[in-house]
């Protein structure tokens, strides 16, 4: 269907594409991958026609419809839900049509199209991909005007996905989207019903969506069947035998130059010499698919740990100006938790992120930290808050007072920034150069608790796999707010749901999360146990008299006491349990066996506490 014909195109000093050529299938899914940089969004500028290759082509059959989301963010005083219905051109311009035409049969015939296209089903269509993407009724009657740039991109998305073009190209469509609104997109580009090439360094939506893959490597493309997990290992493959091929040519090469050299000025052997110096010559060499390496991540781990729980909040709330955003928040971290925050935006994720960093005071309740505890926050929006004339070396220069121009470069280096990147002005850094050094500042002095905030915008696949080795090997707290369902899967071993004015843990993992986001019959996960006992429950009782409503809600607190005392034995038993952990860190053994002892007793205590509630509750009763 799209034909790329041997293009080749320079932009200055800089090779994009050399002599790159690929057929996309018609009906195909397909994930367009590659290093920040390469040339990808600059290939859909050359599809969309507002670029041309230097030689080559690009071909499209004729009255293609292509649907691109543009850069800037749409504006204006109209509605949501209007702008989105004009997306689909024909059907607006046949109402307009309706409501001047004057000839009996050009009427008939208008609305005999529009009822072929099902265009009275139109606004429902428009309200449910908007609702989708995290626009509820009211939302999709305001005007554009009275959102955020980045809302106002939803928005513009929802328009192309109602216009349903043949082919549908995304750059990065889920930079400007929560978890929720990424599960929704990924479930629906499953059953759209045309051609999709998505720019995406989301491993989720590239394994959940496309069926072929299209690589950009060393200014060619190649075209892989299969979706990204597929491309990884083929070409893991390919790269073994092409090394193994070049393993085996080089020595050939060096077999026949041997001789060569041996015998180039011996009468007898001078034409068998020659033979094998033409035979040099013609045999062409092999290069072997070596990827350009990857920068690690360096996250310092704290140098001393501290005694669990790190923070523990019991009967809290938040919010702003004395109104509270969340309550009753009866939770505990502990120094070693990884834990996700699920939840769309605006239900107060970043609030409770702010709590947990010390940045807000709650309004309610009680929220304890460890006095020595120092917290890492990165959050995305804060990379527009660097100073664009500083360089990566005048950051790091004030956090290392008093040492040598040697050693403020060499941690430089760690970050990222070696050499002349280290004196390179940030204004003219990439966005994944700004995120590193963002990190690299964030966590500079090894906190005890680190908030990612959207750490992966800007990142490609491999910075992002460089980034959860980086998470995983780090040893402190970790709280994590994402829309990569990868990077939650792979660091995240809690959940904690931000919904209904409150923060608890979610009971179940991301699939369960993601039935219960897009409503399907496993939207309410639930442990066996409770499955069985609603099965065989009796009729619904009256609600508990209202003087047991605070008994209730201490009880349950302490239940939630109970669980995390447990949780945290539980992980200092499996420590114990390693035989080398005595041996290699006595100090550190010794000091979790302290530990599980005072987190036993207070979990006896609790016990003892919710044994006593209990029987109140039944006195009540």
């Amino acid at each position: 269907m799209l034909h790329i014909n041997d293009i080749t195109l320079r932009l200055g000093p800089r090779v994009l594409f050399d002599h790159a050529s690929a057929a996309l299938p018609e009906g195909a899914r397909i994930g367009f991958v590659g290093r920040n940089g390469t040339g990808k969004t600059t290939l859909f500028k050359m599809i969309a026609d507002e670029l041309s290759p230097d030689t080559g082509s690009l071909t499209l059959p004729k009255q293609m419809r292509l649907g691109r989301v543009e850069q800037e963010a749409p504006g204006g005083p109209g509605s949501l839900i209007d702008f989105v219905l004009a997306a689909d051109l024909e059907r607006t311009k046949l109402l307009e049509e309706a409501e001047t035409a004057t000839d009996p049969q050009r009427i008939a015939d208008i609305h005999a199209r529009l009822v072929d296209m099902n265009a009275h089903a139109a606004p429902a269509r428009a309200a449910r991909i908007l609702a989708g993407l995290g626009f509820d009724f009211e939302a999709q009657a305001r005007p554009l005007s009275a959102f955020s740039g980045g809302w106002r991109m939803r928005v513009a998305l929802a328009a192309v996905l109602f216009s349903e073009p043949d082919l549908l190209l995304l750059d990065e469509p889920t930079n400007y989207l929560d978890l929720e609104g990424t599960l929704w997109l990924i479930d629906y580009l499953q059953r759209y019903p045309a051609t999709i090439l998505v720019i995406s360094h989301d491993r989720d939506m590239l394994d959940a969506v496309c069926d072929h893959i299209l690589h950009l490597n060393h200014s060619k493309l190649t075209l892989w069947t299969g979706n990204y997990t597929s491309f990884e290992k083929q070409r893991r493959e390919q790269q073994a035998i092409e090394a193994k091929h070049k393993k085996k040519q080089d020595e050939q090469r060096k077999h026949l130059q041997a001789f060569v050299d041996r015998f180039r000025a011996s009468a007898t052997k001078a034409a068998q010499a020659q033979s094998r110096i033409k035979m040099l010559a013609r045999m062409e060499p092999v290069t072997a698919l070596v990827d350009g390496g990857v920068l690690p991540f360096h996250l310092p781990s704290p140098a001393k740990p501290l005694k669990p729980p790190i923070i523990s909040m019991d009967h809290a709330s938040v919010g702003y100006d004395g109104k509270a955003v969340l309550k009753n928040l009866n939770l505990t971290i502990s120094d070693d938790d990884r834990i996700g925050l699920l939840g769309s935006n605006g239900n107060g994720k970043s609030t409770f992120a702010k709590l947990i960093a010390g940045r807000l005071q709650p309004l309610d309740g009680t929220v304890k930290r460890s006095a020595k505890m120092e917290v890492g926050f990165f959050a995305q929006h804060q990379v527009d808050d660097l100073d664009e004339g500083a360089t990566p070396y005048q950051c790091v220069q004030p956090l290392m007072k008093g040492a040598s121009e040697a050693q403020i470069r060499g941690k430089c280096a760690q970050l990222g920034f070696a050499n002349v990147k280290a004196d390179t002005k940030v204004a003219m850094l990439s966005g994944g150069e700004k995120a590193r050094l963002l990190m690299g500042l964030s966590t500079f002095t090894g906190p005890h608790l680190l908030i990612l905030d959207e750490p992966t915008n800007h990142l490609d696949i491999d910075s992002r796999a460089a980034l959860i080795e980086a998470i995983n090997e780090y040893q402190g707290a970790v709280i994590l707010v994402s829309h990569d369902r990868y990077l939650l899967d792979a660091c995240a071993d809690r959940l904690w749901q931000v919904a209904d004015g409150t923060v608890k843990p979610f009971d179940g993992d991301m699939d369960d999360y993601k039935a219960l986001i897009l409503g399907t019959p496993d939207s309410k996960p639930r442990k066996k146990a409770q499955l069985e006992a609603v099965a065989s429950a009796p009729a619904a009782k009256a609600p508990p008299p209202k003087a047991a409503v605070p008994l209730k809600k201490r009880l349950t607190a302490v239940e939630d006491r109970i669980t995390q005392f447990q949780g945290l034995i539980a992980r200092i038993d499996k420590a114990l349990s390693d035989r080398d952990a005595f041996i290699s860190q006595p100090t550190r053994a010794a000091q979790l066996a302290k530990q599980r002892g005072e987190l036993a007793k207070a979990l006896s205590t609790a016990e003892d506490e919710w044994l006593m509630l209990s029987a109140e509750q039944d006195a009540a009763q």
